[in-house]
């Protein structure tokens, strides 16, 4: 096989990714929401039908089938944003149009290589130096690298498990104390899906990426059912309410700072209000116990030290037992 059949290949993988894109996003609009009848007869699938779309954004339904199926590799920005207008797409649903396009046209990644699992030094001292603010460092998969004390608290039963299975997406749908840790669970993880679906988007062949969501989309009927409509987001912060085992309810507001020359790894800061019942109760995750300072380390190298590790199984109530 030629470098060309190759590329070819390569190209039409990809483009597949946009076609699935572009399906998923057409079975959530509905006729009456883009000013269309929905007739009287059954349709057979959610949402827009290839057609309507086609006529919606101004292309040939012939077009727009070989989009959809990924034999277009090519569509121009004109008729990329009349597709986005026809979807109803705002803000990163909107760019992820773009960007699969792109992708779907052979543009090589820019993303850096072997540089999603070592965390800076300089990066290990600002973790270090924003205490008692929690804060901890992610790969694009949303696997934790690094944390500081009061981060590592936050989480409390993630630190039980393996190295590589200390996903932050993970700890939401499988473990027994991310599942009863948010207090708008359902927000909170279709965001974390979002994120992963965008990570999709730019590298849909990541190792580690689908490793995890074939995890998820197996043990989680949840995640299935998020993962399949097809929300894009990377939000660069917000706001998020805790019913922690240790200190009790709160509302931290959060932001997501980009690392440059990362791999695309993130450093999440939580903060509260000052002066506020939030605020005390996340500076416990810094104060509480006798523990000494220690540094924010790398998580391969915590191992024992780490002051939220219970050695129990991972369950609720030895979970909640450990931490009360």
């Amino acid at each position: 096989m030629t470098p060309y059949d190759n590329g070819l290949m390569a190209a039409e993988a990809r483009g597949t990714e946009l076609g699935r894109y572009l399906k998923a996003r057409r079975a959530q609009v509905r006729p009456e929401d883009v000013g269309l009848s929905a007739g009287g007869s059954l349709r057979r699938t959610p949402g827009l039908r290839r057609e309507e779309l086609a006529v919606l954004a101004g292309v040939s339904v012939d077009y727009y089938i070989r989009l959809e199926r990924g034999r277009e590799t090519n569509p121009s920005p004109a008729v990329l944003d009349a597709l986005g207008r026809a979807l109803r797409l705002r803000d990163d649903g909107y760019e992820r149009l773009h960007e699969l396009a792109e992708l779907a046209c052979g543009r090589p990644s820019d993303l850096p290589a072997g540089l999603e699992d070592t965390v800076r030094d300089s990066v290990l001292r600002m973790l270090e130096s924003i205490r008692p603010l929690p804060a901890y460092v992610v790969n694009r998969c949303n696997r934790l690298l690094a944390a500081n004390r009061p981060g590592r608290r936050l989480m409390p039963g993630v630190w039980d498990w393996p190295e590589d299975q200390r996903n932050v997406t993970r700890y939401m749908f499988l473990h027994p104390v991310g599942r009863a840790l948010y207090a708008q669970w359902e927000e909170t993880a279709a965001l974390s899906v979002a994120h992963l679906r965008a990570v999709a988007g730019a590298d849909p062949d990541h190792p580690e990426l689908t490793a995890l969501v074939g995890e998820l989309m197996v043990k989680s009927p949840e995640f299935a059912r998020i993962w399949e409509r097809y929300d894009v987001s990377e939000r660069g912060g917000g706001q998020k309410s805790f019913q922690h085992p240790k200190v009790g309810p709160m509302t931290l507001t959060y932001e997501v700072m980009r690392l440059a020359r990362a791999g695309g790894q993130r450093m999440v800061v939580y903060q509260a209000a000052p002066d506020t019942a939030d605020e005390k109760a996340m500076l416990r995750l810094d104060a509480t116990g006798a523990l000494s300072p220690t540094p924010a380390l790398p998580l391969q190298a915590l191992g024992d030290r780490d002051p939220m590790r219970t050695g129990q199984p991972v369950n609720l109530t030895s979970q909640q037992r450990s931490l009360n």
